[in-house]
């Protein structure tokens, strides 16, 4: 058992820590589930990018997307962003 000190912290056991892969600096989600707190480790921005990439090739051809003029702006504006984020992974 650990115990939550004053100030609202608890000390991960490092075995539990190093299961989960969570370093010093690991940046951690923290929700409440099902009346239990969860301790979620942010997934690594790698997976994240191959996630995003995966599923931008699983959306189609750019020959079916519509001319950007065609677009409603937030629509343009996620697709544009989309677009960025993929050729910065190119890189």
């Amino acid at each position: 058992m650990v115990q939550v000190d004053a100030k609202g912290r608890i000390v991960l056991p490092k075995e539990l820590r190093e299961r989960l892969g969570i370093a010093p600096g690991t940046e951690v989600e923290v929700r409440e589930e099902d009346g239990k707190a969860v301790v979620e480790p942010e997934p690594d921005p790698e997976q994240v990018i191959e996630r995003m990439e995966r599923l931008v090739g699983e959306t189609g051809a750019e020959s079916d997307l519509k001319p950007l003029d065609d677009v409603a702006p937030s629509a343009r504006r996620h697709r544009e962003a989309v677009e960025r984020g993929a050729r910065e992974g190119d890189r």
